[in-house]
């Protein structure tokens, strides 16, 4: 077992020595699917955020859909896909595990006319900003007080995001693919349990008040 080990690893270092070689010697461009960004965990992308201080990060993507109460409904792990590939399959899935659904909005990734299309079938109003310049109709669409309402909603779920970070999902410490998938999954339901907590909270402290103010009449 630890022979095979061993030969990954001189797999691993042979490729890097090639990659060099291409790369400082012969000054190749490497194409990106061919680069290596962690021999201990082959899976991990480089992902290009584009923001202020975090330009870069090593992993995987992970695309979540969640509800208006904060609740994440469905999750996609991008392992080789990006975020126009799996916003159908999300909103299929949401949309079948909760049919009352009627909206859903989304930044401008997942943006296809192919995309804009099947997901405007699914749901009855698809909050999709368009890549590019729009055309006349799709200026009156976005310019809707509709679309802009549930566009201005759209930011919420960077709440999530942000809860996702405290519960773990800033760094995971699992090891392998099958770890990651893990860690995602069980720092989902971490941030569900602390919303569906801090509902909880909400609601008996206005059951609180309540019953102070019939006290006080």
């Amino acid at each position: 077992m630890m022979a095979e080990e061993i030969e990954i690893y001189i797999g691993y270092g042979e490729k890097q020595i090639e990659l060099i070689t291409r790369r400082v010697l012969n000054e190749e461009e490497i194409p990106h699917s061919e680069k290596i960004f962690s021999i201990f965990e082959p899976y991990t992308r480089w992902i290009s955020k584009g923001k202020a201080g975090v330009l870069v990060e090593f992993g995987l993507p992970v695309s979540i859909i969640r509800d208006q109460h904060g609740f994440i409904l469905d999750y996609e792990i991008m392992e080789q896909s990006n975020d126009v590939d799996v916003a159908v399959p999300l909103t299929t899935r949401a949309k079948e595990k909760f049919p009352v659904i009627k909206s859903c909005s989304y930044d401008k990734g997942p943006w296809s006319p192919s995309n804009r299309k099947i997901i405007g079938e699914i749901v009855e109003i698809p909050v999709m900003p368009k890549k590019g310049r729009p055309n006349k109709a799709e200026q009156a669409e976005e310019s809707s007080e509709t679309f802009k309402k549930l566009r201005r909603q759209h930011s919420a779920v960077e709440s999530s995001i942000n809860g996702l970070d405290h519960t773990g999902l800033d760094k995971c410490y699992d090891h392998g693919i099958a770890g990651f998938k893990r860690c995602v999954a069980l720092s989902i339901l971490s941030r569900n349990i602390h919303t569906l907590g801090k509902l909880i909270r909400e609601k008996q402290e206005k059951q609180k008040k309540r019953k102070r103010y019939k006290k006080a009449a």
